[in-house]
């Protein structure tokens, strides 16, 4: 069963709404904690401090968009395993950044779990919906896809001092995709 046209449209909104939210509610924390440092800090130190409350609320709040999204697209995708299996991928890692918001760093280890597969799954699910379309019907978007996925794993392969920087990277390009798919959606081209 493919989903309705009002169900793929809200699905749609909801990617292009997740990093207006989550990006909004860190640089509100951001801006909220001034004792936060880009050199010195990972993001997640901001869902302790003073503005937990934004910080944590954004992350939750993205994940369950990106979740709405992932899902439109695995039913979408009804014929097209590797694009679903991808599409699984991405669910997985949107739970996982619910996951960074519920359990913070003061739950302990659980927190770094959480993080550590919100940035890997991420890539990996972009892998997949990438071949997926290239094999499907996407060629241009598929390789647009595949190298989203890419530069959301490269600052990882740096070191750094500390985690904020190669945090907000990944997200962005993170983020130029989830946009990206969401009108994708919305306009009913995925």
């Amino acid at each position: 069963m493919v989903p309705n046209d009002k169900w793929l449209k809200l699905a749609g909104l909801c990617g292009v709404a997740t990093p207006i939210v989550a990006l909004s509610c860190i640089f509100i924390a951001i801006s909220l904690s001034p004792w936060f440092s880009w050199s010195s800090n990972a993001l997640s130190d901001l869902g302790v401090g003073e503005a937990s409350w934004v910080f944590n609320s954004g992350l939750i709040a993205g994940g369950i968009l990106t979740m709405i999204l992932a899902g439109s697209m695995f039913v979408s995708f009804r014929d097209q395993a590797l694009r679903r299996i991808g599409a699984v991928i991405l669910l997985i890692d949107a739970f996982s950044l619910i996951g960074i918001g519920l359990f913070s760093e003061a739950a302990g280890r659980i927190h770094f779990y959480f993080s550590v597969a919100f940035f890997m799954l991420f890539p990996v699910s972009l892998f997949l919906l990438g071949i997926g379309a290239v094999k499907a019907t996407s060629r241009k978007f598929g390789i647009l896809t595949i190298v989203i996925g890419v530069l959301a794993a490269l600052p990882w392969v740096f070191r750094w001092d500390a985690v904020a920087v190669p945090e907000m990277l990944s997200a962005l390009t993170a983020s130029a995709w989830i946009v990206i798919q969401g009108a994708r959606v919305y306009s009913g081209e995925a």
